[in-house]
């Protein structure tokens, strides 16, 4: 039998949970709700926001669970979209930019400096 890569989200899972440190959970569902609530920023904002952390962070339980909150809140199929670009571009954009820290690491190292190019035959 295939098991899926991620188990669903179930009342069983979310008993243990619980069960297991209820404290830890209540403040975390307080803080959750706090976070998303409507402030400077509206809640529709936030899950939109979240849309895009989400696939940064590429949490598939968040990617769900935020699209859903994002289209409850009132957020449509486009602006999710264009969220979850702004974190495609975001994610790259990272990636080019911490390259400093590799042509740094390269030019502390004399043997790397020079350039090879590869000729095709």
């Amino acid at each position: 039998m295939n098991q899926p890569m991620y188990p669903a989200s179930s009342a069983a899972i979310a008993s243990k949970r619980k069960e297991l440190a209820p404290e830890p959970l209540a403040a975390f569902k307080a803080f959750s709700a706090c976070v998303f609530a409507d402030g400077a920023i509206p809640a529709r904002t936030k899950q939109l926001i979240a849309v895009a952390v989400a696939h940064v962070t590429q949490c598939p339980y968040c990617i769900r669970g935020h699209t859903a909150a994002a289209l409850k809140s009132g957020a449509t199929a486009q602006e999710i979209m264009e969220a979850i670009w702004v974190s495609a571009e975001m994610r790259a954009g990272a990636a080019y930019a911490h390259s400093a820290l590799a042509l740094e690491t390269m030019e502390a190292h004399p043997d790397s400096t020079e350039v090879h190019h590869v000729h095709a035959h």
